[in-house]
């Protein structure tokens, strides 16, 4: 919760994500640092985050001058270091961080004749555990040439020596199915966890599933059914963040996710925060390099080899599940795993906005709904759909909506390449674009959606009251029904957003133009233009074929059949000149200008400055319009 404190031993759910890296580790950002990873854990909605590298001397170095204690084993960043970055919080985001300390370590050695790869995340809940560890490791290998240290040591061994360090370690094999360096994947060798652990295995009870694989593809393997599935972003940098991440429900402190884990229990440990699995870059088999995608039945057929190279495949997740898998699609554990696939807000946006997800476009939109709505995992997850609505681009409520639904068409992720999202088709794009009202306001402060402003487009159609219907009561301005009950519609009293007394004016004036009258000096095609009512309609001419005239005349014929008020048109072109031509013809039609001032004719630019004039206060843009230098509203 934004400004919420976390003293105390009262249950509250969270968000942790516990394997990151820091700037220290291979291929990652530099601004990948402690101060940065507290603003983006808040922008984010996280509550832990890993620290990530603590074996790294300069890393450790930093950890320790830069974090204070607060609850039991887990640490904050220290106020003068926070607020450096405190201004780029939005109020609706802050909230406060703890970190905890973790490390992952890759382990390359020789077990029965085979090269096996393997890397581990270690917690631990103290400052004096990690320099002991880190001790014990740099007397086997080198710790400061990578945040991420490579040591030729058994993964059987490492985890021995981190319970002689800790026994209240966590420990957990990473991302445990992608191919090159993990306990299952299709290079490790090794088909268990027991084949890897041996007598130690009874010691892990929790395993990282990794952006490839989801809990449902994980719980069709038996064995695993003994552990926690957490999942982590593996960020290798700050805005990467929570692109995974972990779900509790216990009090704020390293011993509570540790109980929650061990002991899996649902009340406690809530589940995951997942990728789409698809969208992991070893979801499938394939090479990259001749741009093949292959589905395990594929890679079958083809004997592992690439039908372009003939070259042997990156045997993906997907594949060596099914190959250790000892359930069926249809079988259930008697535990179900739970979690909730969710893609990154920026890739929503680029989705939605089409644009790269790094672009500036899609950053700007980002921010503003950050300061609008809350943090991304608070719109990912339960912003509703009207608040989407109104403060999102168009599509993206609809967007959102289908993700939570998991409405998603994805081109699988293969060797090393991510997966490709697409939410709308071409053909949904077009049709769901075509919906939308360019005059779509919210008008706050009634809580009420209105399609169009009321203070430039009238209310109801101007015709004769029928036999029964209720006349007006005098004095009282028209009202618009809503979830709420019937609220008032004050007129506008700026010059073009229209009048009452416009209306009546007009009325009189047509009284003595009929609309044979107004007819009469048209071609038939002409006529037909001007009749035509209930839908929209196309006219292709030429120059000096009569458009202008056409249009005026449909406009004036629309008024005097009571079909429209004048507060109802809108007449949009593209020059002043064409503007000013439109209005002058049309003066001589109505004959009256105070009539005119209910009709709105302009260019397109006008027409935008208009809405914003009269519409400034109900969007709550807070800001005034120049032009040329010159304040015009």
């Amino acid at each position: 919760m934004p400004g919420s404190s976390f003293r105390g031993s009262v249950s509250v759910e969270f968000i942790a994500d516990l394997h990151i890296h820091s700037y220290l580790s291979r291929a990652t950002a530099k601004n990948l640092n402690l101060e940065h990873l507290n603003l983006w854990a808040q922008l984010k909605g996280i509550a832990v985050v890993g620290t990530g590298d603590f074996t790294h001397p300069q890393w450790f170095s930093e950890l320790s001058e830069k974090l204070e204690p607060a609850e039991e084993g887990l640490f904050a960043l220290k106020p003068a270091y926070a607020a450096e970055t405190a201004a780029l919080v939005p109020p609706s985001c802050a909230a406060p961080v703890r970190f905890v300390l973790s490390v992952e370590i890759s382990s390359i050695y020789k077990k029965d004749g085979k090269t096996r790869k393997v890397h581990n995340v270690i917690l631990l809940p103290s400052f004096a555990a990690a320099k002991r560890l880190n001790q014990r490791l740099e007397r086997i290998g080198n710790i400061g040439s990578d945040g991420r240290p490579i040591l030729g040591l058994d993964a059987k061994t490492l985890l021995e020596i981190v319970l002689e360090i800790a026994d209240d370690a966590i420990f957990i094999p990473a991302h445990i199915w992608t191919p090159w360096f993990s306990v299952l994947g299709s290079k490790s060798g090794f088909d268990s966890l027991a084949a890897c652990f041996e007598d130690l295995t009874d010691e892990i009870f929790a395993v990282e599933t990794g952006l490839s694989s989801d809990p449902a593809m994980n719980r069709r393997v038996s064995s695993l059914d003994r552990f926690a599935l957490v999942s982590n972003s593996d960020a290798h940098s700050p805005a990467n963040l929570g692109r995974e991440a972990n779900l509790f429900d216990t009090e704020l402190s390293y011993g509570a996710m540790r109980e929650a884990l061990k002991t899996k229990n649902p009340d406690r440990f809530l589940g995951t925060l997942e990728y789409f699995a698809e969208e992991g870059k070893y979801h499938l088999d394939g090479h990259r390099k001749c741009g093949v995608r292959l589905t395990p039945e594929e890679t079958l057929s083809h004997r592992g080899l690439c039908p372009v190279c003939k070259r042997t495949v990156t045997i993906g997740v997907m594949y060596r599940v099914e190959e250790l898998a000892d359930r069926t699609l249809d079988e259930r554990p008697a535990v179900l795993p739970r979690y909730t696939s969710l893609l990154p807000l920026t890739d929503v946006l680029s989705e939605v906005l089409q644009a790269g997800p790094k672009s500036k476009k899609v950053d700007l939109v980002f921010r503003s709904l950050l300061e609008k709505v809350g943090s991304e995992f608070e719109i990912l997850r339960h912003a509703p759909a009207d608040m989407l609505r109104r403060h999102g681009p168009a599509l993206f409520s609809e967007a959102i909506v289908r993700m939570r639904e998991g409405r998603v068409q994805i081109a699988p992720g293969y060797d090393g390449e991510f997966g490709k999202v697409c939410l709308f088709s071409d053909q949904e794009r077009s049709s769901l674009m075509g919906q939308k009202n360019l005059f779509a306001v919210c008008d706050d402060r009634q809580g009420v959606k209105t399609e169009r402003p009321p203070s430039l487009f009238g209310q109801g159609r101007w015709a004769e009251p029928r036999e029964g219907d209720q006349p007006e009561q005098a004095g009282k301005s028209p009202q618009r029904q809503t979830d709420d009950g019937p609220r008032q519609l004050q007129p506008e009293v700026a010059s073009g957003c229209g009048t009452p007394s416009a209306a009546q004016s007009l009325r009189r004036e047509l009284g003595r133009k009929t609309a044979e009258s107004l007819l009469a000096d048209l071609n038939p095609t002409q006529q037909q233009a001007v009749r035509t009512v209930g839908g929209p309609l196309l006219i292709v001419a030429g120059p000096g074929t009569g458009k202008t005239r056409t249009l005026t005349h449909r406009i004036a014929y629309l008024l005097s059949t009571g079909i429209a008020l004048p507060e109802q048109v809108l007449a949009v072109t593209f020059t002043n000149k064409a503007a000013l031509e439109m209005t002058r013809r049309l003066a001589t039609l109505v004959g009256d200008r105070a009539a005119m001032s209910g009709l709105t004719i302009r260019t397109f630019h006008g027409l935008c400055l208009k809405i914003l004039s009269c519409e400034e206060k109900v969007l709550g843009m807070g800001f005034r319009i120049r032009f040329w230098g010159k304040r015009i509203a």
